[in-house]
């Protein structure tokens, strides 16, 4: 996949008014955002909203001896700097700006500091380092929030959450928010990273993330910030083009979803086996590929697999990736055709609509992953998978005089042995000789 640079488009400020009629609070949330920019293609450009907890909280210098705060601002200066043109990126903050004590007010406190569209980084820095730590935490509040600042569109739009501690101000509970936005089929994502390392706010952005396909990241460095930031970032602009289509695999080739060409995502739990089925024509090449995200601690050396196998379970070929320690996704690929699996028994070809012979090929997705202690193992972890139908390759040949078939290398190497133990025997007839002579 491929992205062009989009047309620059600026958004205007959505912040909406806060009444208090009668003695009763009546929040508002921001406007919903203006149309997203396109490109030549029509595509829209990539959309990112980062929401930063700007609480009292944020004080607390437990980050290789600085303060949360000053670790958040100087990764997204970094960020800022690293974030590619077509990128349309915002900044939304949550307790940064009522410094007062009334809860009911404090948690009203969410803002666009920064509206999503083409950014001026001299401008985003500067708003960014002149927060302080201030208020409240109203998560849930501030996820609509960033809802509205992205916008409606056809592909996934991102929210990267960076905070140091749970909602102080449910309801709205953020868990709840997020399966809300989920369930609206608005094509959003929401990542999160925990500055605090504490039980209950683990678990509570773990929920948030798994809500909406997202990762949660248990940050412990700056340098750990600033990288996870830099590719979400970068992930939203890799996939922006094509919005994954929702499929759910099955433990059995017959009974799985047929894929065509396209870009699909599904949930697979620790240690299990998703399968999926693609009808592969003659003269086809098929190529697929799995990510698979790890969203929350996992046990050492682990592994994920993706087999192509006959109807009758025999492998035609296999991709593996395996490791040992924390990352952030999994992935690996394969290619096989009909062409090049000679000798080997596939499945049983049948006539296709086009009249072409059919295969149809499984595609086993499997994992060797386990959670640690503590890790929630429900839902399973987010998985994208991509099927790819090209004409077929012809196998590569080898060099002139047919070097790279097995006899005649056989051969060659014989004569070429031969041919060196007799030039040696006589070089050593004819020292001995010499030698004798002297």
């Amino acid at each position: 996949m491929t992205t062009g640079r989009r047309p620059k488009a600026r958004l205007g400020s959505l912040l909406a008014a806060l009444a208090i009629t009668g003695g009763a609070l009546l929040s508002g949330l921001p406007a919903h955002a203006d149309e997203p920019s396109t490109g030549p293609a029509g595509k829209e450009a990539p959309r990112v909203d980062l929401v930063l907890d700007v609480s009292g909280s944020m004080r607390e210098a437990d980050i290789q001896g600085k303060t949360r705060i000053s670790v958040a601002q100087q990764s997204l200066s970094d960020v800022i700097d690293a974030l590619p043109a077509e990128t349309e990126f915002g900044i939304r903050t949550l307790g940064a700006n009522y410094p007062g004590t009334d809860k009911a007010q404090g948690c009203l406190d969410t803002k666009q500091l920064f509206p999503v569209g083409k950014t001026n980084k001299t401008e985003a820095k500067t708003a960014v380092a002149t927060l302080r730590p201030t208020g409240f935490t109203p998560i849930g509040l501030a996820l609509r929030g960033a809802a509205q600042d992205l916008g409606k569109g056809e592909t996934t739009r991102r929210v990267v959450l960076i905070t140091d501690g749970e909602d102080t101000c449910t309801p709205p509970d953020p868990c709840d928010v997020a399966r809300e936005l989920a369930s609206q089929g608005i094509h959003l994502v929401v990542d999160t990273l925990g500055l605090a390392h504490d039980d209950k706010t683990r678990q509570q952005l773990l929920c948030i993330a798994n809500a909406t396909g997202g990762t949660y990241t248990d940050v412990r460095t700056q340098e750990q910030l600033t990288e996870k930031v830099k590719q979400l970032v970068d992930r939203s602009n890799d996939t922006y083009t094509v919005t994954p289509v929702k499929t759910a695999g099955t433990d059995k080739c017959e009974s799985a979803p047929v894929l065509t060409p396209g870009v699909y995502s599904d949930r697979e739990k620790f240690s299990e086996h998703r399968v999926y089925r693609v009808p592969v024509k003659a003269g086809q090449e098929l190529r697929a590929s799995v990510s698979v995200a790890l969203d929350r601690p996992v046990a050492r050396d682990y592994g994920v697999l993706l087999q192509a196998t006959s109807t009758t379970g025999q492998e035609l070929v296999r991709g593996t990736d395996a490791g040992s320690s924390r990352t952030d996704v999994v992935s690996t690929g394969l290619r096989w055709s009909a062409a090049a699996s000679k000798g080997y028994a596939t499945a049983t070809a049948s006539a296709s609509p086009s009249g072409k012979p059919e295969t149809n090929v499984c595609l086993v997705v499997s994992n060797s992953l386990a959670p640690q202690a503590g890790a929630a193992a429900d839902p399973g972890l987010p998985l994208e998978l991509t099927v790819d139908l090209t004409a077929a390759s012809p196998a590569p040949d080898g060099p002139a005089m047919g070097l790279g078939r097995g006899w005649i290398l056989l051969l060659v190497l014989t004569l070429a042995g031969l041919l060196t133990g007799l030039l040696f025997g006589w070089i050593a007839r004819w020292r001995i000789a010499v030698w004798q002579e002297n």
